[in-house]
Protein backbone atom coordinates (compact mmCIF):
# COMPACT_ATOMS: atom_id res chain seq x y z
CA UNK A 1 0.00 0.00 0.00
CA UNK A 2 1.05 3.59 -0.63
CA UNK A 3 1.26 6.02 2.28
CA UNK A 4 -1.75 7.80 0.86
CA UNK A 5 -4.99 8.71 2.62
CA UNK A 6 -8.39 7.02 2.34
CA UNK A 7 -11.18 9.09 3.90
CA UNK A 8 -13.98 6.71 4.88
CA UNK A 9 -17.50 8.03 5.44
CA UNK A 10 -20.53 5.85 6.18
CA UNK A 11 -23.64 7.56 4.85
CA UNK A 12 -27.13 7.24 6.30
CA UNK A 13 -29.95 9.66 5.51
CA UNK A 14 -27.60 12.59 5.11
CA UNK A 15 -26.61 14.86 2.23
CA UNK A 16 -22.80 14.80 2.45
CA UNK A 17 -22.00 17.15 -0.44
CA UNK A 18 -20.70 19.99 1.78
CA UNK A 19 -18.43 17.64 3.73
CA UNK A 20 -17.07 15.98 0.59
CA UNK A 21 -16.33 19.28 -1.17
CA UNK A 22 -14.58 20.61 1.95
CA UNK A 23 -12.39 17.50 2.12
CA UNK A 24 -11.56 17.63 -1.58
CA UNK A 25 -10.49 21.26 -1.21
CA UNK A 26 -7.93 20.20 1.43
CA UNK A 27 -6.74 16.94 -0.18
CA UNK A 28 -3.60 18.62 -1.56
CA UNK A 29 -2.46 19.18 2.06
CA UNK A 30 -1.86 15.45 2.44
CA UNK A 31 1.65 14.46 1.28
CA UNK A 32 0.50 11.74 -1.08
CA UNK A 33 -2.56 10.53 -2.95
CA UNK A 34 -5.98 10.82 -1.30
CA UNK A 35 -9.41 9.36 -1.94
CA UNK A 36 -12.86 9.71 -0.39
CA UNK A 37 -15.01 6.57 -0.12
CA UNK A 38 -18.71 6.92 0.63
CA UNK A 39 -20.72 3.82 1.50
CA UNK A 40 -24.46 4.25 1.86
CA UNK A 41 -26.02 2.11 4.58
CA UNK A 42 -29.62 1.88 3.43
CA UNK A 43 -30.59 5.56 3.21
CA UNK A 44 -33.95 6.76 1.95
CA UNK A 45 -34.17 7.14 -1.81
CA UNK A 46 -34.05 10.95 -1.70
CA UNK A 47 -30.65 10.94 0.02
CA UNK A 48 -29.23 8.26 -2.25
CA UNK A 49 -30.27 10.29 -5.28
CA UNK A 50 -28.48 13.40 -3.97
CA UNK A 51 -25.29 11.61 -2.98
CA UNK A 52 -24.94 9.56 -6.18
CA UNK A 53 -23.91 12.74 -7.98
CA UNK A 54 -20.73 12.85 -5.87
CA UNK A 55 -19.42 9.73 -7.63
CA UNK A 56 -18.60 11.88 -10.67
CA UNK A 57 -16.05 13.92 -8.68
CA UNK A 58 -12.36 12.99 -9.12
CA UNK A 59 -11.06 11.01 -6.17
CA UNK A 60 -14.51 10.13 -4.84
CA UNK A 61 -16.02 6.63 -4.79
CA UNK A 62 -19.65 6.06 -3.89
CA UNK A 63 -21.40 2.74 -3.32
CA UNK A 64 -24.72 1.64 -1.84
CA UNK A 65 -25.32 -1.39 0.35
CA UNK A 66 -28.54 -3.33 -0.31
CA UNK A 67 -29.51 -3.21 3.39
CA UNK A 68 -28.43 -1.47 6.59
CA UNK A 69 -25.53 -3.31 8.27
CA UNK A 70 -24.82 -0.99 11.22
CA UNK A 71 -22.05 1.26 12.50
CA UNK A 72 -19.32 -1.31 13.06
CA UNK A 73 -19.88 -3.45 9.96
CA UNK A 74 -19.99 -0.52 7.56
CA UNK A 75 -16.68 0.85 8.85
CA UNK A 76 -15.07 -2.56 8.46
CA UNK A 77 -16.38 -2.70 4.89
CA UNK A 78 -15.11 0.81 4.17
CA UNK A 79 -11.65 -0.15 5.44
CA UNK A 80 -11.66 -3.21 3.15
CA UNK A 81 -12.31 -0.92 0.16
CA UNK A 82 -9.49 1.52 1.00
CA UNK A 83 -6.62 1.90 -1.46
CA UNK A 84 -4.17 3.59 0.90
CA UNK A 85 -2.42 2.94 4.20
CA UNK A 86 -3.82 5.81 6.27
CA UNK A 87 -7.55 5.71 7.04
CA UNK A 88 -9.50 8.73 8.22
CA UNK A 89 -12.83 7.72 9.75
CA UNK A 90 -15.48 10.44 9.75
CA UNK A 91 -19.18 10.41 10.56
CA UNK A 92 -21.46 11.79 7.87
CA UNK A 93 -22.74 14.53 10.19
CA UNK A 94 -19.28 16.08 10.61
CA UNK A 95 -18.24 19.54 9.43
CA UNK A 96 -14.64 20.66 9.05
CA UNK A 97 -13.67 23.46 11.44
CA UNK A 98 -11.41 25.36 9.04
CA UNK A 99 -9.16 24.96 6.00
CA UNK A 100 -6.25 23.35 7.91
CA UNK A 101 -7.96 20.15 9.09
CA UNK A 102 -6.07 17.69 6.85
CA UNK A 103 -2.86 19.71 7.13
CA UNK A 104 -2.86 19.23 10.92
CA UNK A 105 -3.24 15.48 10.50
CA UNK A 106 -0.39 15.46 7.96
CA UNK A 107 1.82 17.27 10.47
CA UNK A 108 0.90 14.77 13.18
CA UNK A 109 1.81 11.80 10.97
CA UNK A 110 5.18 13.36 10.14
CA UNK A 111 6.02 14.18 13.78
CA UNK A 112 8.40 12.10 15.90
CA UNK A 113 8.05 9.72 17.60
CA UNK A 114 5.72 8.07 15.08
CA UNK A 115 2.26 6.79 16.01
CA UNK A 116 -0.32 4.68 14.18
CA UNK A 117 -3.54 6.13 15.65
CA UNK A 118 -4.64 9.74 16.13
CA UNK A 119 -7.94 10.96 17.60
CA UNK A 120 -8.90 14.50 16.63
CA UNK A 121 -11.93 15.07 18.85
CA UNK A 122 -15.34 16.68 18.40
CA UNK A 123 -16.67 20.15 19.05
CA UNK A 124 -20.15 21.71 19.18
CA UNK A 125 -21.58 25.13 18.46
CA UNK A 126 -21.21 27.54 21.36
CA UNK A 127 -24.84 28.65 21.35
CA UNK A 128 -27.69 26.24 22.09
CA UNK A 129 -30.07 25.29 19.28
CA UNK A 130 -33.31 27.21 19.09
CA UNK A 131 -35.33 23.99 18.83
CA UNK A 132 -35.90 22.72 22.39
CA UNK A 133 -35.97 19.13 21.14
CA UNK A 134 -32.28 19.40 20.23
CA UNK A 135 -31.10 20.84 23.54
CA UNK A 136 -30.33 17.49 25.20
CA UNK A 137 -28.01 16.30 22.42
CA UNK A 138 -26.25 19.68 22.31
CA UNK A 139 -25.90 19.86 26.10
CA UNK A 140 -24.55 16.29 26.26
CA UNK A 141 -22.06 16.95 23.47
CA UNK A 142 -20.76 20.14 25.06
CA UNK A 143 -20.46 18.62 28.54
CA UNK A 144 -19.36 15.04 27.82
CA UNK A 145 -17.79 14.84 24.36
CA UNK A 146 -16.08 18.20 23.78
CA UNK A 147 -12.77 17.59 25.58
CA UNK A 148 -9.33 18.98 24.74
CA UNK A 149 -6.58 16.55 23.77
CA UNK A 150 -4.72 17.00 27.07
CA UNK A 151 -7.77 15.72 28.98
CA UNK A 152 -8.47 12.85 26.59
CA UNK A 153 -4.84 11.74 26.71
CA UNK A 154 -5.16 10.91 30.43
CA UNK A 155 -7.33 7.92 29.41
CA UNK A 156 -6.30 7.44 25.78
CA UNK A 157 -8.14 4.19 25.07
CA UNK A 158 -11.23 5.02 27.07
CA UNK A 159 -11.55 8.46 25.42
CA UNK A 160 -11.33 7.03 21.92
CA UNK A 161 -14.03 7.85 19.36
CA UNK A 162 -13.99 6.33 15.90
CA UNK A 163 -15.47 9.52 14.52
CA UNK A 164 -12.53 11.69 13.46
CA UNK A 165 -9.91 8.99 13.89
CA UNK A 166 -6.82 8.70 11.67
CA UNK A 167 -5.20 5.27 11.79
CA UNK A 168 -2.83 2.95 9.98
CA UNK A 169 -4.88 0.43 8.03
CA UNK A 170 -3.32 -2.56 9.79
CA UNK A 171 -5.06 -1.66 13.04
CA UNK A 172 -8.51 -2.33 11.61
CA UNK A 173 -7.20 -5.47 9.93
CA UNK A 174 -5.94 -6.91 13.23
CA UNK A 175 -8.60 -5.31 15.44
CA UNK A 176 -11.81 -5.08 13.37
CA UNK A 177 -14.77 -3.35 14.95
CA UNK A 178 -17.12 -5.75 16.72
CA UNK A 179 -20.08 -6.33 14.39
CA UNK A 180 -22.00 -8.20 17.09
CA UNK A 181 -22.74 -4.90 18.80
CA UNK A 182 -26.03 -3.93 17.18
CA UNK A 183 -27.50 -0.47 17.05
CA UNK A 184 -25.61 2.44 18.56
CA UNK A 185 -22.63 2.72 20.84
CA UNK A 186 -19.56 1.11 22.36
CA UNK A 187 -17.98 -0.37 19.25
CA UNK A 188 -15.32 2.29 19.78
CA UNK A 189 -15.07 1.39 23.48
CA UNK A 190 -14.20 -2.20 22.64
CA UNK A 191 -11.81 -1.09 19.90
CA UNK A 192 -9.98 1.35 22.18
CA UNK A 193 -9.66 -1.10 25.06
CA UNK A 194 -8.42 -3.89 22.80
CA UNK A 195 -5.75 -1.54 21.44
CA UNK A 196 -4.77 -0.63 25.00
CA UNK A 197 -4.43 -4.31 25.89
CA UNK A 198 -2.16 -4.79 22.88
CA UNK A 199 0.01 -1.81 23.86
CA UNK A 200 -0.96 0.32 20.84
CA UNK A 201 -0.41 4.02 21.50
CA UNK A 202 -3.43 6.27 21.04
CA UNK A 203 -2.36 9.86 20.43
CA UNK A 204 -5.01 12.54 20.97
CA UNK A 205 -4.90 15.80 19.03
CA UNK A 206 -6.75 19.09 19.09
CA UNK A 207 -8.11 18.73 15.56
CA UNK A 208 -11.86 18.46 16.12
CA UNK A 209 -14.67 18.20 13.64
CA UNK A 210 -17.87 20.10 14.30
CA UNK A 211 -20.81 17.84 15.09
CA UNK A 212 -23.51 18.92 12.67
CA UNK A 213 -26.28 16.39 13.24
CA UNK A 214 -28.11 16.98 16.51
CA UNK A 215 -30.89 14.43 17.03
CA UNK A 216 -34.16 15.19 18.81
CA UNK A 217 -34.09 14.15 22.45
CA UNK A 218 -36.42 11.16 21.96
CA UNK A 219 -34.12 9.66 19.32
CA UNK A 220 -31.03 10.38 21.39
CA UNK A 221 -32.58 8.61 24.38
CA UNK A 222 -33.34 5.58 22.23
CA UNK A 223 -29.73 5.52 21.00
CA UNK A 224 -28.45 5.96 24.55
CA UNK A 225 -30.42 2.92 25.66
CA UNK A 226 -28.97 0.92 22.76
CA UNK A 227 -25.50 2.00 23.90
CA UNK A 228 -26.18 0.78 27.43
CA UNK A 229 -27.30 -2.59 26.05
CA UNK A 230 -24.02 -2.82 24.15
CA UNK A 231 -22.08 -1.88 27.28
CA UNK A 232 -23.82 -4.69 29.16
CA UNK A 233 -22.95 -7.07 26.36
CA UNK A 234 -19.22 -6.30 26.38
CA UNK A 235 -19.19 -6.42 30.18
CA UNK A 236 -20.72 -9.90 30.14
CA UNK A 237 -18.49 -11.12 27.31
CA UNK A 238 -15.05 -10.16 28.60
CA UNK A 239 -15.25 -7.35 31.11
CA UNK A 240 -14.45 -4.58 28.63
CA UNK A 241 -15.83 -1.24 29.77
CA UNK A 242 -15.74 -2.20 33.47
CA UNK A 243 -13.83 1.00 34.28
CA UNK A 244 -16.50 3.29 32.84
CA UNK A 245 -18.25 5.53 35.34
CA UNK A 246 -21.60 3.86 34.67
CA UNK A 247 -20.27 0.32 35.10
CA UNK A 248 -18.46 1.31 38.32
CA UNK A 249 -21.66 2.77 39.77
CA UNK A 250 -23.66 -0.39 38.98
CA UNK A 251 -20.92 -2.62 40.41
CA UNK A 252 -20.76 -0.57 43.63
CA UNK A 253 -24.53 -0.90 44.11
CA UNK A 254 -24.37 -4.66 43.58
CA UNK A 255 -21.53 -5.00 46.10
CA UNK A 256 -23.56 -3.04 48.66
CA UNK A 257 -26.66 -5.13 47.99
CA UNK A 258 -28.55 -2.05 46.79
CA UNK A 259 -28.92 -2.85 43.09
CA UNK A 260 -32.47 -4.20 43.38
CA UNK A 261 -33.80 -1.34 45.49
CA UNK A 262 -32.12 1.24 43.25
CA UNK A 263 -33.62 -0.39 40.18
CA UNK A 264 -37.12 -0.22 41.66
CA UNK A 265 -36.69 3.40 42.76
CA UNK A 266 -35.30 4.56 39.41
CA UNK A 267 -38.03 2.69 37.52
CA UNK A 268 -40.61 4.67 39.50
CA UNK A 269 -38.79 7.90 38.66
CA UNK A 270 -38.28 7.05 34.99
CA UNK A 271 -41.33 8.94 33.62
CA UNK A 272 -40.28 12.10 35.47
CA UNK A 273 -36.67 11.71 34.29
CA UNK A 274 -37.80 11.31 30.68
CA UNK A 275 -40.07 14.34 30.97
CA UNK A 276 -37.13 16.44 32.09
CA UNK A 277 -34.88 15.16 29.28
CA UNK A 278 -37.50 15.94 26.66
CA UNK A 279 -37.89 19.49 27.97
CA UNK A 280 -36.08 22.68 26.95
CA UNK A 281 -33.93 22.50 30.13
CA UNK A 282 -32.66 18.89 30.29
CA UNK A 283 -30.46 17.74 33.15
CA UNK A 284 -27.59 15.36 32.51
CA UNK A 285 -28.14 14.01 36.02
CA UNK A 286 -31.51 12.70 34.79
CA UNK A 287 -29.79 11.06 31.82
CA UNK A 288 -27.20 9.43 34.10
CA UNK A 289 -29.97 8.10 36.31
CA UNK A 290 -31.81 6.58 33.34
CA UNK A 291 -28.61 4.98 32.06
CA UNK A 292 -27.99 3.45 35.47
CA UNK A 293 -31.54 2.07 35.46
CA UNK A 294 -31.05 0.57 32.01
CA UNK A 295 -27.77 -1.09 33.00
CA UNK A 296 -29.26 -2.50 36.21
CA UNK A 297 -32.16 -3.88 34.17
CA UNK A 298 -29.71 -5.54 31.78
CA UNK A 299 -27.78 -7.11 34.66
CA UNK A 300 -30.26 -7.88 37.46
Amino acid sequence: MHAGLSILIPVFNRDVAVLVHSLRAQAADWPGPAEIILLDDGSAAAYRLKNRALASLPGVRYEELPANVGRAAIRNQLAARASYAWLLLLDNDSRLPDEQFLARYAQAVAAKPPASLFIGGTTYEATPPTDPALRLRWHYGRAREMRPATVRQHDPGGQLSINNALLWEGLLRYFPLDEHLSGYGHEDTRFGLELARAGVEVRHLDNPVLHDGLEPAAIFLEKSQQAVRNLARVLRADGLGADSRLARAARRLRLLGLAGATRVALAALAPTLRQNLLSARPSLWALDALKLLWLLQEEP
